[in-house]
């Protein structure tokens, strides 16, 4: 999968004077070919263009809301950091081998399966908390 990498420029304000172009929507037209171009020779291709919000200080304590026309453009990061990241091969995992629990002593074993059943407490005992202190009641 190809990584890119972006570069966002304010889009041109003015239009750009140029031979034979006439009226300000053929001037602005040719300003925005222009950083088009510019930045297509440079190996940068054109997303989009976007309005954003900015918030900006005016006076002292005021703020402000402005938005800003910006250029999106991206390329492809080089080959030769992908070049880098070869594909590994996984290696097989060999298997450990099998291990049987130790078996319990007889006796032990007879033992375990004769232990009294426990239920449930039938006398309550009084706990103290030793935090207390002995005359705290």
């Amino acid at each position: 999968m190809p990584n890119f990498e972006y570069k966002v420029v304010p889009a041109p304000r003015k239009g750009l004077k140029g031979k034979g172009i006439k009226g300000a929507e053929e001037k602005f037209a040719n300003a925005l070919a222009t950083v088009m171009n510019e930045l297509a020779a440079e190996g940068w291709e054109y997303q989009r263009s976007d309005t954003l919000p900015s918030e900006e200080r005016t006076g002292l304590r005021g703020k402000t809301t402005t938005f800003h026309n910006v250029l999106v453009f991206r390329r492809a990061i080089a080959a030769k950091a992908e070049a880098t990241h070869k594909p590994v091969t996984p290696r097989p995992v060999k298997k450990a081998p099998e291990q049987r629990a130790p078996q319990l002593d007889s006796a032990i074993a007879r033992e375990s399966r004769t232990a009294p059943a426990v239920g449930p407490a039938t006398e309550a005992t009084e706990v103290k908390d030793p935090r207390l202190g002995s005359d705290a009641q």
